[in-house]
């Protein structure tokens, strides 16, 4: 069927507009509150840290819970080094404070046991999570960025493995099926660099002092894997 010209259709029998208008009747347009307005996503910024002991169960059950809720997470990894150092810590303050260093581990094997989770106390505490950090913000910017960082955590906190280890970062990686050499080349690079160190100033602006951190659409901030449940169901309002 052609397009008619403005002297009407010749394919409805020669009327012209003027008489199908007549035909058809008045079309009805419906009024903007009827019209349906497309869904707002409903995003979670969860800020963690690979050092963070708490981070570690936060992430483990992260995805169910938010997918249970309608809500979309964005992994943000940062450094807490940073953090820490611009209030005057020079360490964990789990380990400045010991009293408090002892009721974490405490605190975190039960809450593992809860949740049916791996626990191993890693040797060294905190590790150093730069390259890590550093691959995870590769890997976020593709499809397998959160199973890398669940697996990361994995080895640390689950299996007491020190991450900070190239050779573990990249044991992981070949386990995911990547390749190892060139996803760490590339998490070396100028780009990734300044991408993380950016995120660590953007945690900062945003008033974060510790992880696990939850941040909403609307600014709320939420603080420490106990508060997960909490800021989904902030998102959500």
């Amino acid at each position: 069927m052609r397009c008619a010209q403005d002297g009407g259709l010749a394919e409805h029998g020669g009327e012209g507009k003027a008489g199908l208008a007549r035909r058809a009747g008045p079309v009805k347009m419906a009024a903007p509150s009827q019209r349906r307005a497309a869904p707002v996503a409903v995003t979670l910024d969860f800020w963690f840290e690979f050092a963070s002991t708490y981070s570690y169960p936060a992430a483990m059950r992260i995805a169910p819970l938010a997918e249970a809720s309608g809500v979309i997470v964005r992994w943000r990894p940062f450094l807490l080094g940073p953090i820490f150092k611009a209030q005057g810590w020079d360490n964990s303050p789990f380990n400045l404070y010991p009293v408090k260093g002892r009721y974490m581990w405490r605190d975190l094997a039960r809450i593992c046991d809860a949740l049916a989770i791996p626990f191993t106390q890693p040797p060294m505490f905190p590790q150093n999570t730069l390259l890590a950090a550093r691959v995870a913000m590769t890997a976020l910017a593709q499809d397998w960025g959160e199973e890398f960082c669940r697996a990361v955590y994995a080895c640390e906190f689950g299996e007491g493995r020190d991450v900070g280890e190239p050779a573990t970062i990249a044991a992981v990686l070949t386990q995911l099926g990547q390749d190892a050499a060139a996803v760490l080349r590339l998490a070396q690079s100028d780009a990734v660099k300044g991408a993380l160190r950016t995120q660590t100033e953007e945690a900062q602006r945003l008033g974060i002092f510790g992880a696990p951190s939850f941040v909403t659409a609307d600014g709320e901030l939420f603080w420490g894997n106990d508060r997960l449940e909490t800021a989904l169901a902030w998102a959500r309002r």
